[in-house]
């Protein structure tokens, strides 16, 4: 086992008991937070190329499935049914499945099956599949469908999340997706938007959710009119923590779903009410050391805001 694995799997370990700790005492929006980004991560192993990875194809089908159960977990315990569609002792039966994961050979315990792939980039890796600038994708969408492999262009039906319970003396935060600002709009096929919250180093404070593909597109404008939860009180977001937009769409050339520009909005201005951010050139930068925007038009995202506070 290599000393990068070895520190991996060490790193998942911990976040799963991280997050059985917290479903076990009864801090459901903390073991909630743990399990949705661990099984992101998970995922990400799990889709990633042969060549670049360290486990086996089986190995990675066992990775994506105990992602599921996380997600089954987290959906458990976000439901006002009842909390026994997944329980915590089922989880906690995938907890050694993980840690030896290299020399797992038996069947999985549970029947669920992996989250459909999607091809995801890591960042800055599809500026090195591009050669052509966006200006030159005036025939994005031509030719014939037939042309193209069947794919998942994006999250049709996006991958949102209901909003936290509330908790007295604490703050949500829920930002409506109105519509964004570009000047070759109409050409954006399978639009979305992916939000994250980060923090100063570019560290996940929550987990990853993906808007349904645009509701229309007319001018220079793509309309989402989608509400976003964010997953954590406002309060527990750490000094320095932004909230990231990046707007994706599908490249049939490509064949791959690309960040087209992304925006952010930092801490000091999270307010009631409506507010428009710049857009700024690919590829994100989580840490907002160098930052271009996009164009000098005035095109940007537009946000509405709604804090709720008992």
């Amino acid at each position: 086992m290599s000393e990068a694995v070895r520190s991996l799997l060490q790193r998942w370990g911990a976040s799963f008991r991280k997050g059985t700790d917290f479903d076990s005492w009864g801090q459901l929006v903390e073991a909630i937070d743990e399990y949705q980004i661990l099984a992101r991560h998970l995922q990400k192993e799990a889709q990633s190329q042969h060549n670049n990875s360290e486990f086996t194809e089986d190995q990675k089908k066992t990775i994506a499935k105990i992602a599921t159960c996380l997600e089954l977990r987290s959906a458990a315990l976000q439901s006002t049914q009842s909390q026994e569609e997944f329980k915590l002792e089922d989880l906690k039966k995938l907890e050694p499945i993980l840690k030896n994961i290299l020399t797992y050979n038996k069947e999985f315990p549970f029947d669920v099956q992996p989250v459909p792939l999607r091809k995801i980039l890591a960042p800055g890796e599809e500026e090195n599949l591009e050669f052509e600038e966006d200006d030159e994708e005036g025939g994005a969408g031509a030719g014939s469908p037939d042309s193209f492999p069947a794919r998942v262009p994006g999250p049709i039906e996006g991958t949102l999340l209901p909003r936290l319970p509330s908790e007295p003396g604490m703050t949500l935060l829920t930002i409506k997706i109105e519509k964004i600002g570009l000047k070759d709009a109409g050409q954006c096929i399978d639009p979305y938007i992916t939000v994250s919250v980060k923090d100063v180093n570019g560290i996940d404070l929550t987990p990853v959710q993906d808007t349904p593909v645009a509701s229309r597109k007319e001018d220079t404008y793509v309309h989402f009119n989608v509400d976003i939860e964010i997953q954590k009180h406002v309060e527990k977001l750490t000094k320095g923590a932004a909230i990231f937009f990046e707007f994706k769409h599908y490249k049939p050339k490509k064949r791959f779903t690309s960040t087209k520009c992304f925006a952010f909005m930092e801490m000091d201005e999270i307010k009631p009410g409506t507010i428009v951010i710049e857009l700024y050139r690919k590829p994100t930068d989580f840490k907002r050391k160098k930052l271009q925007l996009l164009t000098r038009k005035p095109l940007y995202l537009h946000l509405h805001q709604t804090l709720h506070k008992e």
